[in-house]
Parts: C-alpha cells; structure tokens; sequence
C-alpha cells in the first residue's frame, strides 16, 4: 500500500531528486510500519545569516492510528545540515526511532519500571 506523501518546499525550490528521497525513506518506513496511514513532510531553508552556509529545517508528520508522529530537525550549529539529504536523513531517522518506540509500546514490550 502506497502512503500518502504532501511534500511542502519553503524558501527553495522544488526538486525532483530531493522528492525521491524523501519517497525512498517513507517506503522503508512503510515496508517496517505497515500501520502508517499518512506522511506530510516540509522542507525549508530558514532566512540566510551572513555568519554560516544554509542549512535546512526538515519537519515530518507521520499518522499512523491514534498517534502522529512528529519530528522536526532544525540544524542548530550542526554544519551537516547544510546538505539537505543529510537533514532529511536525520530526520526520517528520528521519525523511525519514535515510530519503533510507539510499536514496542502498542505489542506491550515496554517494561514499566516499579514505583
């Protein structure tokens, strides 16, 4: 089942090789989550300061039943950021870690810890 993907570009250009990627780390997240319903990601390059490069903010939503997941990685000092695949890549990254931590929760493989 193919998720529903809104991408948004905010002060950028849209790209078609930056769409894929994105596209390419849903389908892993799907292929892993099979309960995710929708995905909405935006990806903006702030206003430029004259002391760094740019970097880019990457925001992601995903929707999966009676949860949404939301991941946002805004650079900070991290220079990495400066490469938009490497933002998207952290980000997605986080998002699978939440969605990990939300399946372990929903199968009961959380151990609670006695007060």
């Amino acid at each position: 089942m193919t998720v529903p993907l809104e991408i948004t570009f905010r002060g950028m250009s849209p790209s078609p090789a930056v769409e894929d990627s994105v596209r390419q780390w849903l389908d892993r997240l799907a292929a892993q989550f099979d309960r995710l319903q929708r995905c909405e990601v935006v990806i903006e390059v702030p206003h430029k300061s004259q002391h760094k490069g740019q970097t880019f903010h990457v925001r992601v939503e995903l929707v999966v039943p009676d949860k949404v997941i939301e991941v946002a990685r805004d650079p900070g000092l991290d220079h990495a950021h400066e490469d938009v695949y490497v933002a998207i890549t952290d980000a997605f990254r986080a998002a699978r870690r939440q969605l990990q931590d939300h399946a372990q929760i929903i199968r009961g493989d959380v151990k609670r810890h006695a007060g």
